[in-house]
């Protein structure tokens, strides 16, 4: 697996109209069997900022089998306004001896 980080400064489009536009794109991430997953983050301190992560099989996943397959132009065409305000796009191996996440609590409040 790989993760692609996409980095957003908004300087021409809303938060708004970035979440729309991914909201419609996902449905083409979802369908390709290369992504495994992705989550669109919005900076707490500044909302003009975003960060797109998407799990691929592998770059080669992405690059070849996304880039060049059917789900491919329907989704650029969603996040193409978007593509100028990018400020990092990049592809990172996860360092599993340096991860960590707390398992949720169960049931309840407080």
């Amino acid at each position: 697996m790989i993760v692609e980080y996409i980095r957003y400064s908004l300087g021409t489009h809303t938060p708004g109209e970035l979440m729309e536009a991914y909201a419609a794109a996902g449905a083409f991430l979802s369908a390709a069997p290369e992504c495994l997953g992705f989550e669109l983050t919005q900076c707490a301190e500044d909302a003009q900022a975003f960060v797109l992560r998407i799990e691929w099989t592998s770059a080669d996943g992405h690059l070849l089998g996304f880039r060049k397959g059917p789900h491919f132009p329907p989704f650029l065409a969603a996040i193409r306004a978007f593509v100028p305000e990018i400020s990092e796009m990049r592809h990172y191996h996860v360092i599993p001896s340096v991860a960590w996440t707390r398992a949720p609590h169960g049931g309840g409040s407080g």
